[in-house]
């Protein structure tokens, strides 16, 4: 890297490391003790803990940092992340981001009323629709980073929407997650992550973005 570059980064206050691509086979190596709450490929089997294959890099890279620096607090998360360097990061959102997630299926029972809000929001209760930030099939932004949420367990999805609207999880831009989750029922938040947790790549026909 340049001088001039190197220079003008610290100005901007942008370390090299953070615009680190990562790479995917130290990513692998490394993820040895991510495989025994996330699998071996990034899809978790138990639905308390995220399926992370497939979720964008930047994503990933920003919770990690979270969890380490203490933004983000789990029982689980935080003490594995503490030592993890921004290389370390960098390597494992690059593992995992390449892989491909498996997804689940939406409960019947819930698929009407769970895709309704998904799309749609709830302009009584003012809940707006997810579908405007995280896209008509749940594959989010990385550019606003946005989190892919397609396919993600229902058990998991219904837990974060809960912590962030109590206040628990704060890691959402200009509160945004907290503004939305306050506002839901339980009986929306369930219906909702059981719509996720069968979202796929196809968009139903004669779907309008809101």
């Amino acid at each position: 890297m340049s001088r001039i570059l190197a220079s003008l980064l610290l100005i901007l206050g942008v370390s090299t490391s953070a615009l680190a691509a990562g790479s995917v086979e130290a990513g692998q190596s490394k993820s040895v003790t991510c495989a025994a709450c996330h699998g071996p490929d990034g899809n978790s089997v138990n639905p308390e803990w995220p399926s992370i294959a497939g979720q964008h890099h930047s994503y990933l890279q920003s919770q990690l940092t979270a969890f380490r620096d203490g933004a983000r607090q789990n029982a689980l998360m935080s003490p594995q992340a503490m030592n993890l360097s921004d290389e370390d990061i960098a390597d494992l959102a690059a593992y995992y981001a390449a892989q491909a997630g498996k997804g689940g299926t939406t409960n019947p029972e819930l698929a009407a009323f769970g895709e309704r809000l998904y799309r749609g929001g709830d302009r009584a209760s003012d809940v707006a629709a997810c579908s405007a930030c995280h896209g008509p099939s749940g594959r989010g932004n990385p550019a606003a980073d946005y989190p892919s949420i397609q396919g993600q367990h229902a058990t998991y999805i219904a837990a974060q929407l809960r912590a962030y609207a109590s206040g628990e999880r704060k890691t959402d831009m200009n509160q945004m997650m907290r503004n939305v989750a306050a506002a839901m029922s339980e009986e929306q938040i369930v219906a909702v992550a059981a719509y996720i947790q069968g979202l796929r790549d196809e968009i139903p026909s004669g779907y309008q973005s809101p």
